[in-house]
């Protein structure tokens, strides 16, 4: 069910009240139709009921933890594009890459700022997921080795199977499909891959190849697809 006057929607998912209404709150001043949650059993329940346009989620969480919340939606049909943004306690950087690694395309450590929160909204708000879930124009279907992709209905296919992939993963895996042998820098892949100004970082693109290596390599601790090339970045194998 999308909002009946069309403002933009965000997923709102907190435990602690005081941080999700001031959350929501500022959400709402800049024009946006927030839903609040305070665990990821009701986070779920709305991310399978209608469409959201980004989702701020705390990785802390009674029940069913964050990085949980991630992985389903990522899992699911009707938000598995959408922008996530995580928000974590800790400021460890292996639980930001975990996050990352999990699907979430931000992070932002405890205590934050609210004006820095809503600039990473707006941030992932501009990246348009939904937009981008259509094929641009040049993209043609393409086949690979056992990987066949149809950007026109975000599909790949590896082997005989289906396999689901975010925004980012999809992209990614395009670029360097669609030109076998050809070394892509990390700047390269992650304008490429993200498109609009971000947070992100380089290191981001280490942790996308590693998630979408599980997903169409036969054996992703030994790749053959998407190959590391040393001291410059990632290409696809020569055909």
């Amino acid at each position: 069910m999308e909002p009946a006057d069309g403002k933009r929607a965000v997923l709102v998912v907190e435990d602690e009240k005081n941080i999700r209404d001031l959350v929501c709150l500022h959400l709402q001043v800049e024009g946006l139709d927030c839903v609040p949650v305070g665990d990821g059993k009701a986070a779920l329940d709305e991310a399978g009921r209608r469409r959201f346009d980004a989702m701020v989620l705390d990785l802390m969480l009674p029940g069913l933890d964050g990085l949980s919340v991630c992985r389903a939606v990522r899992r699911g049909t009707l938000n598995q594009d959408v922008p996530i943004l995580m928000l974590t306690a800790r400021r460890e950087e292996a639980d930001k890459v975990l996050g990352l690694e999990s699907g979430a395309d931000d992070y932002l450590a405890k205590p934050f700022g609210v004006r820095e929160l809503v600039a990473r909204v707006r941030a992932l708000l501009r990246r348009g997921a939904r937009r981008a879930a259509a094929a641009p124009d040049g993209q043609r279907p393409l086949t690979y080795r056992h990987i066949r992709v149809d950007p026109a209905r975000r599909r790949v296919r590896v082997d005989d199977h289906d396999v689901d992939l975010t925004t980012q993963e999809f992209n990614l895996l395009y670029v360097l499909l669609s030109h076998p042998g050809i070394v892509f820098s990390r700047d390269a892949l992650l304008a490429r891959t993200w498109k609009e100004n971000t947070f992100v970082t380089t290191r981001s693109v280490d942790t996308l190849v590693k998630r979408v290596r599980r997903k169409v390599e036969r054996d992703p601790g030994s790749p053959e697809v998407i190959l590391t090339v040393w001291g410059a970045g990632y290409k696809a194998a020569d055909v």
